[in-house]
């Protein structure tokens, strides 16, 4: 994972007031609550005293109450109170568990994993798309875990040549092989790093696609934000998002949705479901193929592959994520 990023993890309806929930992501166990006044807080998913998770535990007012022996944690990690000492008893200040910053936007939950030692006041921007947080915009979510490497379930989606072969009878149909471009233009806004990236595929006719450059357009057809959500922009009124969720360094949870705005409430709601319908049906397709993939996670040093011209955008991802990853290297 690279370092001094929000990461996007799960998604805010997982969590319900006075619940707790506990998942794998960044390679470790955490444990989310949220109280009764809907704020939201993680930590780390394992008591100081004995071990216990702390997802097996309950919400206590705006604690977390470990299940094992009742020491209840606060916002900042520091437990405040233990049971068998009295609740107006002094808890010692090294009673403290590891606590993450996390933020709500667009119904999902981004997690700051990075230095803990920056000032929360002064993170960079959450890089979630300003459009899909409107209220005009309706999604339909559907869950899939992928046994690879985030970067890996990325790349695929940043991929402009495999539609003819992996969605042969799906949105690959046509048989348009040959690739036009691929354009790509990197971003950084208030610190977001997005690839913005624009193609065209034709069938082959004989044309040497090498030397054809297509049109920079007004709006891109794939949109990527470092470190792990992308977008594909469909219509004015349609989007596909994705959000690669990182378990660990061996799998990854896609959270996949379906967007649309505009139309009566009953068409909204049937098309949304045919759209996660049909979000499912290509996901498989691709995972069928992405599975048997080695290595299992990108690189931009990789010599066991050799890339051509419709890898473009894939290029750019490995560059800039090693760019960014050395960034932090060399700061420490």
């Amino acid at each position: 994972m690279i370092p001094n990023q929000w990461y996007a993890v799960i998604e805010s309806r997982e969590i319900k007031r006075g619940e707790v929930l506990g998942v794998t992501r960044m390679g470790m166990k955490l444990a989310f609550w949220r109280t009764s006044d809907n704020s939201l807080y993680c930590i780390k998913d394992q008591c100081i005293h004995r071990g216990a998770a702390l997802s097996k535990g309950d919400v206590i007012h705006h604690h977390l109450q470990c299940p094992f022996h009742g020491f209840e944690y606060d916002y900042t990690g520091k437990v405040k109170i233990i049971p068998a000492i009295g609740r107006n008893s002094k808890v010692p200040e090294y009673f403290k568990q590891d606590t993450f910053t996390i933020k709500e936007i667009g119904g999902l939950v981004f997690l700051w994993w990075g230095e803990p030692e920056i000032d929360p006041k002064n993170l960079p921007t959450i890089p979630m798309f300003k459009e899909l947080t409107e209220k005009s915009f309706k999604y339909n979510t559907i869950t899939d875990h992928w046994a690879v490497h985030y970067s890996l379930a990325i790349e695929n989606q940043l991929d402009v040549v495999h539609l003819p072969f992996v969605h042969k009878t799906t949105i690959g149909r046509g048989n348009r092989t040959v690739v036009l471009g691929p354009g790509v233009e990197l971003l950084d806004e208030n610190g977001v790093n997005e690839l913005q990236v624009w193609v065209r595929n034709e069938q082959d006719v004989g044309q040497n696609s090498i030397q054809k450059e297509i049109p920079r357009i007004n709006n891109a057809m794939l949109y990527f934000r470092f470190p792990n959500i992308w977008m594909n922009r469909i219509s004015d009124n349609i989007r596909i998002f994705v959000a690669f969720s990182p378990i660990d360094d061996m799998n990854t949870l896609m959270y996949v949705r379906f967007y649309q705005k505009g139309g009566l409430s009953f068409f909204r709601s049937f098309f949304g479901k045919l759209g996660a319908l049909g979000n499912r049906i290509i996901l498989r397709q691709d995972k069928r193929v992405v599975l048997t993939q080695n290595p299992k996670k990108s690189s931009y040093s990789m010599v066991e592959q050799k890339l051509i011209h419709g890898d473009r955008p894939i290029i750019e991802y490995r560059k800039l994520r090693s760019e960014l990853k050395a960034r932090i290297k060399s700061s420490l």
